[in-house]
């Protein structure tokens, strides 16, 4: 993480005009844990291209409390761009979890699983929604594939570390919903 932000910070710095320098900045100071900082990023890239759309924003938004914007952004990016990157749909999915419309955060995570089927937090992600649609076969069928992908994958070891949730209700709401899914506290 170090070196990636050395790297993105050294981006910007050769090119401050270019919006995808910024990006990469602000994607890395989100799994550092400088949200402010990492939507600061985002902004301005934007504001260098308004037409310029980046997935990872969504992330941002999510773990700063900010679900209703995500959704906004990842659908933007959808119908703009009919090449999204998989994961796209994987954070407009989480963001729907987050907003607890567990519902609609079926089909944009099914769709990132069909797309790159070995993604643990997508899979996850799902596990956590059948399980608060209470369709506990589904999720329990879903935690035993991410198990399968990664024997050591638990709340714990993963989730508790690593997502840079700013607030502790929004990472809770998550375990919750891994908890119900089956997914080992350990």
């Amino acid at each position: 993480l170090d070196r990636a932000y050395t790297l993105a910070l050294k981006g910007v710095q050769l090119d401050p005009n270019l919006p995808l320098a910024h990006a990469h900045l602000g994607s890395v100071l989100t799994w550092r844990r400088q949200l402010d900082a990492a939507l600061a990023e985002f902004e301005k890239a934007m504001a260098l291209n308004p037409n310029f759309t980046d997935w990872r924003l969504a992330g941002a938004l999510i773990f700063a409390g900010r679900p209703e914007k995500a959704i906004d952004v990842e659908r933007a990016l959808m119908r703009l761009d009919p090449f999204f990157h998989p994961l796209a749909s994987g954070w407009l999915g989480l963001a729907y979890y987050q907003t607890k419309r567990y519902s609609q955060a079926l089909t944009p995570l099914r769709e990132c699983l069909s797309r790159i089927p070995n993604y643990r937090s997508a899979r996850a992600w799902l596990a956590a929604t059948y399980a608060q649609l209470g369709l506990q076969e589904e999720a329990q069928r879903e935690v035993a594939e991410l198990i399968r992908i990664d024997p050591k994958h638990s709340i714990d070891g993963y989730y508790r570390r690593v997502p840079p949730y700013k607030r502790a209700s929004d990472a809770e709401h998550l375990f919750t919903g891994l908890r119900k899914a089956g997914l080992p506290e350990s």
